[in-house]
């Protein structure tokens, strides 16, 4: 999709939820969210009441690798920013409310920890991010824009950093960074705050470098209830420092050959420990570890090796951690605000978390029994219903509860037909808008749902597969026979089979269009023995087979210009072949810069206007595909207009028409009959054509029969545009709010209502995506149950209409702006209701007489002049009689699906903040309303100036004075010399209308119109 349309993602996850191995764990401040980063490179948002209930809410896509580490970006409770970095050198700001992506950047060293330091310059509050990994120093991030501001560097031994703490001081102005190298040297920095208004490049040297002995460091922590001590955590071992001149108070070896991972302070004189294996142990500090005791620093210089403090208790984990595919990620959090909870949370490698709350009294027994433990899996169990997947209704089979799993899936956006590949072997064909109905939305098809099934093709397992390009009846997949198969789409006849591989076939690409002719042809298929093939499908032969590989095969590149296909191998390992021959280019490369030194062309997907495109995807490859299908709100409302416009006008033939026509019968004949005598000599012509040739009656009979087969196999008779817009209105209007405009878009306008929650989702820069998970709705249930005054249970219908406006200000904007927008459309045409003639296939201009389209609707009965002057005559009375009537009724009609579609924008655009109440309405952007005002689609241009508006007529004149003092700053401070004069003109003239409403709407034409908008 493009970086400008208007895109709005809808997604289908199924009854399984997607894999989530936890790599990494963080709480925010208010103790309400819970954030996890797993291997996969997807980040999870929980959310948790003050009752420690955990519930999923959402699922953000960004990075391509594991997630490292994360921080929180922010300090204030008004907007929650988190931060999160990846194996690959990503970094990605993210918006908690909404999982919007802000800023994201790309460097060439990969972080391992991250956190958030804020100082103050004057009045202002700014965030840095100090960042360490896997390089000698500690990169000085700007908390807003990702920038790297400066560096922390060591003179004396520099090394990799291990971990990282920041102590600070409320007696003095420096605030101290505390490190620990792989090699176990303690390095401090001092930080003034000159050194944090540093934006160049210029290193900050260390102030101490101490070796502790601390080999293996992994975790280091300061206490903040005294100020004065430090805990490091290495893996044999944990020691307690001085935290003035780092001297050892006390160190204690581990137990049973358990190693640590972690640790923290819960209190002045007792402190977390736990393990690799998920155990977690309370100790009481000796008395030398106590600043206030008179004993403190008693046991320095003495040996302190084996002296184990008393246990206080122990948190076991669960009795299934050996059955865990990776160690299970700890931390403690502890509240600042209430409530002040002390947080014990664990995610393990099923998508499991566990809460422990840490009691302030030692309880008699380990604290397994008193925790609170959910996973992604249990969280979709529990819903009802649940999770609707893309076929459901196709795949649940009789002995079993459980639908068939998908494996693949593709979509074919000119036909509007998404094919499915199941773990049984079986390829499914289906109309995509009228499947996702079928999951989705209320009607008569619930009671006929397998009426949509189009082909089944079997015994081929099946596990990946595309369409070809160039061949629009040719479908090709692979499965795990080791094969690929080419299908003729139309009559779900084999056409052939390749059994070249010796292997599962884990991959089907396209090779790019500038490769050469033969290539163009081919298809590339990549199978688990790490043999890679190039498959002519016009040849119908394998003209390269690459199987030398060692190591599996991660990536293809091409490099047409000299004929290379390049593979690129698990161990890093690149092997570059030549495409037309199979046999090595350049040789065999152990480096993977190859990929960035080297001009090599991926198949990047190139942007295309589908009003919908649906698109398979999977967190892990042992996962089904989940579905999201992405409606572009731009394309729909051109190819609406589009085909408004080509519709044949009802007026072509009137009753003042026939009648000149019956005038002038004695001169020329009428209109009618003229056209009957030219349709009947053309079909006579052709009769006489087909019986003189009868040596080519054979092959049209076959042809004829293939025609009929194809079309058993073919699509509905419906339309695609109109489908695709019922569905996206269905699920985004506000149902439950206002009855009586429910009423009419179910009777005249034909929307459905939901029967389902509907999980949409955000497209932010970059591509980052953020998809509502089924279980988000529970939280919304429990907190609208809560507040309905009435004490009646909430629909389902109602749920979706108050909870789709309540999830975040940007899903609003979103929203409110595709609703609008596509209303307005649907406005203007002429009865434009999802009921009746608008539903069947586009119809097309009125062909051409001699055409074969006309040829092939002739009547050959009307062969009599007498036969044609009674149909003429009869066609004119009956025109005349009724024409009247039927004019009245539809213009009654129109105006009546008119005035639907208008109450259904003003509603959305005007009255939804009344409806729902403003605690549980968040309102639009207005900075992503600004960005409309010039929108390129005309629809979305005025819905955006519509809203925007009325928004600012919403918040009054106190609202708009604030948001005129928020975007001021922003305002351009000089410009060109042509609109210098008008933008120095201008500003102190917006400064002083003081939240009027022609001062806010001036700004927004200034900072559009200077291209600086925030």
């Amino acid at each position: 999709m493009s970086g400008n349309s208007l895109v709005l993602p809808i997604v289908l996850w199924g009854r399984n939820a997607p894999t989530h191995c936890i790599s990494s764990l963080l709480v925010m401040d208010d103790l309400a969210t819970i954030i996890t980063g797993c291997h996969d490179g997807q980040i999870c948002i929980w959310d948790m009441t003050p009752e420690l209930e955990v519930n999923p809410r959402a699922l953000l896509f960004g990075h391509t690798a594991s997630v490292t580490c994360l921080s929180k970006a922010s300090a204030g409770s008004d907007k929650q920013y988190l931060v999160s970095a990846s194996e690959s050198g990503e970094m990605c700001l993210w918006d908690v409310n909404d999982g919007r992506c802000i800023e994201f950047t790309k460097l060439a060293c990969a972080h391992t920890g991250i956190q958030f330091y804020q100082f103050t310059i004057g009045t202002q509050r700014e965030g840095r991010l100090l960042c360490h990994g896997h390089y000698p120093e500690i990169l000085v991030v700007d908390a807003t824009s990702l920038e790297v501001l400066y560096s922390l560097v060591s003179k004396i031994s520099p090394d990799w950093i291990s971990s990282m703490s920041i102590i600070r001081s409320h007696r003095t102005q420096e605030d101290t960074v505390v490190a620990v190298s792989v090699t176990g040297i303690l390095k401090v920095w001092i930080i003034t705050a000159d050194v944090s208004r540093m934006q160049d490049l210029d290193p900050v040297f260390e102030e101490e470098s101490k070796p502790i002995y601390c080999q293996g460091c992994q975790s280091i922590s300061f206490c903040t209830f005294t100020q004065l001590s430090l805990l490091v955590v290495c893996s044999k071992y944990w020691r307690v420092f001085d935290a003035g001149d780092f001297s050892l108070l006390c160190s204690v070896l581990s137990e049973n050959n358990q190693s640590w991972v972690g640790g923290e302070f819960i209190a002045a004189d007792k402190v977390i420990i736990w393990t690799e294996d998920g155990c977690s142990y309370i100790y009481k500090l000796p008395a030398s570890c106590l600043p206030a005791s008179e004993h403190f620093r008693s046991n320095m210089g003495k040996k302190t090796e084996g002296s184990i403090p008393p246990l206080v208790y122990s948190i076991a984990d669960r009795a299934d951690k050996q059955l865990l595919i990776c160690p299970p990620v700890t931390r403690f959090f502890f509240g600042r605000r209430e409530p002040f909870h002390k947080l014990l949370i664990q995610g393990d490698s099923a998508g499991r978390l566990t809460v422990w709350s840490i009691p302030e009294t030692s309880p008699l027994q380990p604290l397994s029994s008193e925790s609170v433990s959910i996973s992604l899996q249990e969280a979709f169990d529990k819903l009802m219903p649940s999770p609707a997947g893309i076929i459901d209704q196709l795949s649940v089979l009789s002995v079993s509860n459980e639908p068939v799993k998908v494996t693949a899936s593709v979509y074919i956006p000119s036909q509007g037909r998404l094919v499915c590949g199941r773990e049984d072997g079986s390829i499914v064909l289906v109309p995509a808008t009228q499947t996702a109905i079928v999951q989705l939305l209320q009607g008569e098809h619930m009671l006929r749902r397998g009426d949509t099934v189009l082909l089944i093709l079997v015994f081929h397992n099946n596990k990946n597969y595309i369409y070809n390009r160039y061949d629009q009846r040719s479908l090709v997949s692979g499965g795990v026979d080791f094969s690929v198969i080419i299908w003729d789409i139309f009559t779900g006849e084999m056409k052939h089979i390749f059994c070249v591989h010796g292997g599962e076939i884990t991959q089907l690409i396209v090779p790019p269009e500038n490769c050469s002719t033969r290539v163009q042809h081919c298809v590339c298929s990549v199978a688990s023995d790490h043999s890679v093939g190039l498959l002519s499908l016009r040849e119908r032969k394998c003209i390269m087979l690459a199987s030398r590989h060692l190591f599996p095969i991660q990536v293809i590149k091409w490099r047409p210009c000299d004929d290379y296909l390049v593979v690129g191998c698990s161990d890093g390992s690149v092997y570059v072949w030549q495409m037309d021959t199979g046999e090595p280019g350049l040789g065999v490369f152990c480096n993977k810069g190859l990929f960035l030194c080297v001009s090599l062309q991926g198949n990047l997907p190139k942007y295309s206007h589908n009003s919908l495109v649906v698109q398979a995807m999977k967190t892990n490859v042992t996962d089904p595909d989940m579905h999201v299908l992405f409606f572009d709100v731009e394309a729909v409302i051109i190819q609406l207009l589009t085909e408004e416009a080509q519709r044949p006008n009802p007026t072509l033939i009137s009753p003042e028409t026939l009648q000149k026509a019956q005038g002038g019968a004695d001169k020329g004949g009428s209109f009618l009959a003229n056209k009957i005598f030219k349709q009947v000599k053309e079909t006579i012509k052709e009769n006489i054509k087909e019986h003189l040739l009868d040596e080519d009656e054979e092959e049209e009979e076959e042809q004829r029969r293939r025609e009929e087969k194809s079309k058993s196999l073919s699509l509905l008779e419906y339309n695609l545009t109109m489908d695709t817009a019922k569905l996206f209105m269905s699920c985004l209007h506000a149902w439950g709010l206002n009855g009586e405009l429910d009423e009419v878009c179910l009777t005249r306008l034909g929307m459905l209502r939901p029967h389902t929650p509907v999980s949409f989702g955000l497209i932010s820069r970059g591509g980052h995506m953020s998809l509502m998970l089924p279980t988000f709705k529970d939280s919304l249930l429990r907190q609208l149950a809560e507040g309905c005054a009435e004490g009646r249970k909430l629909s389902v219908s109602e749920i979706v209409g108050k909870g789709t406006y309540g999830v975040s200000r940007a899903v609003t904007t979103q929203h409110l702006l595709s609703v609008i927008s596509l209303a307005n459309t649907l406005m203007g045409m002429t009865n434009a209701t999802f009921i009746g003639e608008h539903m069947k296939k586009a119809p097309a201009r009125p062909p051409r007489p001699g055409t074969p389209e006309t040829l092939r609707k002739s009547t050959p009965q009307a062969s009599s002049p007498a036969l044609q002057a009674q149909i003429k005559q009869e066609f004119f009375f009956c025109y005349t009689d009724t024409n009247n009537h039927n004019n009245r009724n539809k213009l009654n009609v129109c105006v009546c699906v008119s005035v639907g579609w208008s109450q259904l924008a003003a509603m959305h655009c005007v009255m939804l903040p009344d409806l729902l109440g403003l605690d549980k309405f968040r309102p639009p952007l207005l900075e992503m309303l600004a960005r409309r005002w010039q929108d390129r689609c005309l629809e979305v241009r005025e819905a955006a100036q519509a809203l925007l508006l009325a928004e600012l007529r919403r918040i009054g004149q106190s609202g708009r004075k604030d948001t005129i003092d928020m975007w001021a700053p922003y305002l351009p401070q000089y410009v060109d010399a042509v609109s210098s004069r008008k933008c120095h003109t201008l500003l102190p003239r917006i400064k002083s209308l003081k939240g009027s409403y022609d001062a806010i709407l001036k700004i927004i034409i200034l900072c559009i119109w200077c291209s600086r908008i925030c």
